[in-house]
């Protein structure tokens, strides 16, 4: 008897593997099941259950599917193969040698063509759950209303259908290789097909077989090639530099698609026919296939390169224009630019108007606190405790105090666990201890006190605010202060709450006596974890024994966790794209967090497609924002504003666009109800609601080319526009972001909250235009305010380096930026007033001693074409004074002067290297200067902060009884000694 070809694994081997498999299982469904049954308790929590099960259902429907599916074709092929395998076959030394294959396979031929099924299936179904979202919105998608330009098909195809009847090619195309794989495996094993040997090399049974598996792929192509009609309209037409098809594509390759689809039937039916009812062989249909080949090639690929190149490339501009004009109008529509409102503004008035001392709409509004650069100012003037933070940059915010609305920089003082001490950062500690943050701080944009620091109006520790340079009392009150779901959580920062009796644990927050005050939570929020069970549960999730251990752990507790609440919110709401600039708001007594939830498509018709990550990048990603994925789109709707309870972490998600077809499908796919309509949305709510940021930057940098509507000027180019550097730092290569202001531009019925950024022609630095985006009657509004192409005025980059380098202004500059401090730049603003442009930065100075904090000291102001009109002051009210003085000696005939900070002209003669000596009440003056001087320096040693306060507002009142002595004696001496910072208004000063 002939030996087996594999020898035999002993029993305890077996047993051993069969032991190692069962334990690598157990802990493999262990563990899926501890994050499916803790994942159902927190969807459970937050009461949007219909997701989990949708999304589990669909993927589990799509891995059995496909899995299954799959493995049954590529099975049965191979149990068809052997069934079909010859009775009798000629001895060759191929087939002796063939023979212990079948002697290993025939025995349990079943449990083999089982085993490679069920191994097919899994991976296949493995890859198909990951399409659950195609597969939800091929089943729930609509029309959009919109038919492409080239077939009259609704858009709605190419977004809900066309990917998911992609894939299902992809998976057949898949199986049918496989099968054919497999079967020709199996024939060749059992016979069917042989290399060696007298007669046929294949039996007939093999031959019908393999080549209606071959006719097939060749049925599939030709649907393919059905399919690549229609998405030619998304692919990239180099020709006019835009996506959708252009005249080649349309004239040459379209029709050669549907030929080569017609032939591809005409060969899958030659295949049948010749190899099994003719002639029985494979010549023709090898024949057929390389007919195929060769016509894919030359009527696909040689033809139309050959209308590209001779008939479009030295017309392209006529040729072109009808597709480019397709692109530009799908563009326009898919990223919501077809309403966009664009009005020339001239620009023309380059004096100051008096005007800008009167008026109520542009400059009482100005913003000067940067939110990027006071946050460091907050986290040390409200931080109280060192495990207290605001994030390295704040938001922007609107609230009607006293009737009167403003735009606020706010911050949530947050639990930063990161910053906790060793002795703080034990178990108990973190988790159920320092469990929350408090109070939402808030201060005017336009207002600084006590040298340069904002005046907080919210936010205090206790009923009353303890530094002087604060708001008496609370002027957005919040009822529920407390922080315990904010920005600064990571994924392992979860918090134990809940308490038996009367004790409370929780640090909430310090005292006005010295001491500290606890509390316990009472939120509805939170997974109970109070049984034993669920305590093992997230013992095991956790891999944390204390959750069965510690005395904190009771019948009372709840567990809080995904605490970051846009983490909150994609977890919600995995159909979305979020916004990476969350900001916190008091509405109706509670802080909420506001985060703007973008669906997306990427298969829009002539649309230009785009890389989110890289349109929504700038000087401010990850410093504070969240850098979106590498998601490439060619649709964009704001659809949801979404909310997260600061207290409880309630999630609500509420339709913003109650038009978008893509919302509409998601909605269906979940039940209807798993978005709010836009009706619902409370009115106190949709006050703080603002012009999404990463959608504001998609638009402009699509506007800097889309503005264009011309085909034949697009094609060109000339006119296109480009975002500038940031304009203190240009050769950073970062780009300038959008800033939120409360103002009023030309055209505008009053002051909106609204995002701006400015924009430059390409290639040059002067100001192009100014597009601003917010909401009116509760719609989104693009305008743009363009240039006229040859102005003078400008832009961002120029003008910051005109004022800079002024050449007063930059001796003042170089004494704020001594050794012991440096000057920092806040948001440059470009603001049309009265047909000319206003240009406005903040001047911050921060000293060089250890916790030291940015203090508004200066401001930068220019009117005109940026280097005409500029001025360095204390303040705002005294900038534009010294802008309409400037003004009213133009309009008398005079140059406007180089002025120092007091805006007196420089003296006509004396010798600037050797000042005269001062005398009398100047040199008084002077004295007092250096006496301030000398307290600012100490009280910036010292580490007092009101100290600092104190003597920066000395110097303040020093510096201007100097320069009220100088102006009297006729002269332009400066005091010599320089201080760190200069000094800055007093309270109250607008800016």
């Amino acid at each position: 008897m002939r030996s087996s070809p594999l020898p035999r694994m002993s029993r305890r081997g077996r047993v051993t593997i069969g032991v190692l498999v069962g334990v690598f299982v157990l802990f493999t469904l262990l563990g899926w099941g501890v994050n499916a049954w803790t994942d159902w308790l927190w969807f459970d929590e937050v009461r949007y259950t219909q997701v989990f099960t949708g999304v589990l259902a669909t993927r589990l429907l799509l891995f059995l599917v496909v899995g299954v599916g799959l493995g049954l074709i590529v099975g049965g092929n191979l149990w068809l193969a052997y069934r079909l395998r010859p009775r009798m076959r000629p001895h060759s030394a191929e087939q002796a040698t063939l023979e212990r294959y079948r002697m290993l396979l025939s025995p349990r031929l079943g449990t083999w063509i089982a085993l490679v099924s069920a191994v097919v299936g899994l991976f296949a179904g493995l890859s198909a759950q990951t399409r659950w979202a195609q597969w939800l919105l091929f089943r729930n998608g609509g029309n959009f209303g919109v038919k492409d330009p080239e077939f009259g098909v609704d858009v709605g195809f190419y977004v809900f259908q066309l990917p998911f009847w992609r894939y299902v090619l992809g998976v057949g195309f898949t199986a049918v290789v496989l099968a054919l794989l497999g079967a020709l495996a199996v024939h060749y094993i059992f016979g069917g097909v042989r290399l060696q040997g007298v007669g046929d090399r294949m039996t007939n049974a093999a031959r019908a077989h393999l080549s209606t598996l071959v006719a097939v792929f060749v049925l599939l192509k030709a649907v393919a090639y059905v399919l690549d009609r229609r998405a030619m309209l998304l692919e990239y037409n180099e020709g006019a530099k835009l996506y959708g098809a252009g005249y080649a594509d349309v004239n040459a390759l379209l029709p050669a698609k549907e030929i080569l689809a017609w032939i591809s039937v005409l060969v899958a039916l030659a295949i049948i026919v010749f190899s099994n009812a003719v002639m029985r062989n494979l010549v023709w249909p090898g024949i057929s296939l390389a007919l195929l080949g060769v016509s894919a090639v030359a009527i696909g690929g040689i033809y139309p390169w050959a209308v590209q190149t001779f008939e479009v490339k030295p017309s392209a501009r006529d040729k072109e224009a009808p597709y480019i004009e397709r692109s530009i109008d799908a563009t326009r529509s898919a990223f919501g630019l077809d309403g966009t409102k664009s009005t020339g503004y001239a620009a023309s008035n380059l004096v100051p108007p008096a005007s800008l001392a009167t008026d109520t709409s542009v400059v009482s509004n100005i913003r000067l606190l940067d939110p990027q650069l006071v946050s460091e100012t907050y986290t040390q003037l409200q931080q109280v405790r060192g495990f207290y933070d605001f994030g390295s940059k704040l938001d922007i915010d609107r609230y009607s105090v006293k009737d009167k609305t403003s735009d606020y920089v706010v911050g949530v003082r947050e639990i930063n666990y990161g910053e906790l001490t060793d002795q703080q950062s034990n178990w108990i500690n973190r988790h159920t201890v320092y469990t929350h943050g408090y109070g939402l701080v808030a201060a005017p944009a336009n207002q600084v006190v006590c040298g340069g620091q904002p005046y907080f109006v919210s936010g205090f520790l206790g009923e009353k605010a303890q530094e002087a340079c604060s708001a008496p009392t609370e002027e957005i009150p919040a009822q529920q202060p407390r922080i315990y779901y904010g920005e600064r959580m990571e994924a392992d920062d979860y918090a134990i709450v809940g308490q038996t009796g009367d004790r409370n644990v929780e640090f909430d927050r310090p005292t006005q006596t010295g001491g500290e005050q606890y509390y316990t939570y009472s939120g509805e929020g939170g997974v109970k974890v109070g049984s034993f069970a669920r305590r093992l549960l997230y013992a095991i999730k956790e891999q944390e024994s204390n959750f069965l251990l510690s005395e904190a752990v009771n019948e009372n507790s709840k567990l809080l966790y995904v605490r970051n609440p846009r983490d909150r919110v994609e977890k919600v709401a995995p159909f979305l794209t979020l916004d990476g600039d969350p900001y916190p708001a008091v509405v109706n007594g509670r802080v909420l967090w506001i985060i703007d939830g973008y669906t997306t498509a990427a298969t829009y018709p002539y649309a230009e497609r785009v890389n989110l990550q890289a349109e929504t990048t700038d000087e401010l990603t990850g410093r504070g924002t969240f850098q979106l994925a590498r998601e490439n789109v060619n649709y964009i709707r704001n659809s949801v504003k979404a909310t997260v309870d600061a207290y409880d972490g309630t999630v609500k998600l509420y339709s913003y666009d109650d038009t978008d077809p893509v919302l509409k499908a998601w909605n269906k796919a979940f039940g209807g109800d798993l978005v709010l309509p836009k009706g619902d949305i409370p009115a106190e709510l949709a006050e703080h609601f603002r012009y999404p940021v990463d959608l504001f930057k998609v638009q402009r940098n699509l506007l800097t080319k889309f503005h264009v509507t011309d085909p034949g000027d697009f094609y060109s180019g000339q006119d296109f526009w480009q975002v500038p550097n940031v304009p203190d730092a240009p050769d950073s290569g970062q780009k300038q972001p959008p800033y939120y202001l409360f103002t009023q531009f030309p055209g505008q019925s009053g002051p909106r909250f609204q995002l701006t950024s400015a924009v430059t022609p390409n290639g040059r630095q002067n100001l192009a235009a100014l597009v601003s985006g917010s909401y009116v009657d509760g719609q989104p509004r693009l305008e743009v305010l363009e240039l006229p192409d040859q102005t003078r005025i400008s832009g961002p980059t120029q003008v910051h380096q005109q004022m800079t380098n002024n050449g007063d202004i930059r001796q003042q500059l170089n004494l704020l930026s001594s050794n012991q401090a440096q000057v920092q730049y806040g948001n440059l603003l470009s603001l049309p007033f009265a047909d000319g442009m206003l240009y406005v930065e903040p001047v911050y100075v921060k000293s060089s001693s250890q916790d030291a904090y940015p203090l508004l000291q200066k401001v930068l102001l220019s009117y005109g074409d940026g280097g005409s009109y500029v001025v360095l002051a204390n303040n705002l009210n005294d900038g534009i004074k010294q802008l309409v003085e400037q003004g009213k000696r133009a309009g008398a005939g005079s140059p406007p002067p180089s002025t120092d900070d007091g805006g007196t002209p420089p003296p006509s003669g004396g010798d600037n290297n050797n000042p005269p000596p001062l005398t009398g009440e100047l040199a008084d003056a002077a004295g007092r200067v250096q006496s301030a001087i000398a307290e600012v320096k100490a009280a910036q040693a010292s580490g007092d902060f009101e100290r600092y306060g104190r003597a920066l507002k000395a110097l303040d009142e020093a510096m201007t009884a100097f320069q009220q002595a100088q102006a009297a004696a006729g002269g332009s001496a400066t005091p010599s000694g320089s201080a760190s910072p200069s000094a800055s208004p007093s309270p109250s000063a607008s800016g």
